[in-house]
Parts: C-alpha cells; structure tokens; sequence
C-alpha cells in the first residue's frame, strides 16, 4: 500500500511538472500581441495607399475601353452614341443605326467606387467626339477621363 502511495504521488509530481512547461505567461502573450500592433501600424498606411492608387489605374484602363469601343461604335455607324442612352448604345443596337457590329461591351461597368462613368455626346471638352470621366473617390473635386485637362 504504502508502495502505491509513492507511485501516486510521483505521478502527480510529473503531471504538475509538465503542465508548468507548456504554457505561455501574460507577458509573453502580451510581447506578441505588442510586435503584432506595431507591424500592424507599418503595414496597413502602406497597404491602403495602394488600393486607392489601383483603383485610379483599374478605372483609367477602363475609360482606356470606352474609348476603344466608342470609336469602333463610330467607325461602324458613323457617330458616337448621344442622347439619353448614350453608353447603352454599346451593348443594345439603337434603333437609327445602319452598321452596328455590336455588342461591344457585355455590360456597361460601374466606376471602382460603384458609381456609372459620365459620358457626354458632343462633348463640352472634345466637342467633336465625347467626353467621358469618373469622379473616382468619393469625395474628389475633380474628375478624371479623357478630357484634355485630365490627361495625365
């Protein structure tokens, strides 16, 4: 019996031994959750900046696409898409059009912020084609697009 009692106390001496082992203190929990907030802090200014700047070059490309489907749109009808339907143009044949080839897009997109380009036929800035641009961020004064002042 008494060899029993030994073996009972040794074996809870082990399992406190090895629980002691295998856990982390506060302030090692803490040291980590300090080098990951400051990572954080480094990282994050860098990261959103480039969103933003893909979003101005996502939307430029875009416009790049109106401009290309715009003048195949000309080529084949002889003018730009004007009036109220004005981009709508690109993907449902008008009816006053002899030469469309369409469609030319499959949808007509929203900006990267989800607003619709603006497309003006004449346009103000080109007033022999069109003018098209997006506002870009919310917010922004100016608006971007393929007016000769907005080329950059």
């Amino acid at each position: 019996m008494n060899i029993m009692i030994m073996r009972i106390k040794q074996i809870e001496k082990n399992e406190s031994k090895q629980r002691g082992v295998h856990g982390f203190t506060l302030v090692e929990m803490l040291l980590v959750l300090v080098i990951l907030a400051t990572l954080a802090a480094i990282v994050y200014p860098k990261v959103m900046g480039r969103s933003e700047q893909a979003r101005v070059t996502a939307a430029k490309a875009q416009i790049a696409n109106f401009k290309t489907a715009l003048d195949s749109f000309e080529v084949d009808t002889g003018r730009y898409p004007q009036g109220k339907n004005g981009l709508t143009d690109l993907i449902q044949q008008p009816r006053d059009a002899t030469g469309w080839h369409g469609p030319y897009f499959e949808i007509i997109p929203l900006d990267h912020w989800l607003n619709a380009y603006i497309y003006e036929c004449p346009g103000k800035h080109n007033p022999n084609s069109y003018d098209i641009s997006t506002m870009g961020k919310p917010g922004a004064k100016t608006p971007f697009g393929n007016r000769p002042d907005q080329q950059k």
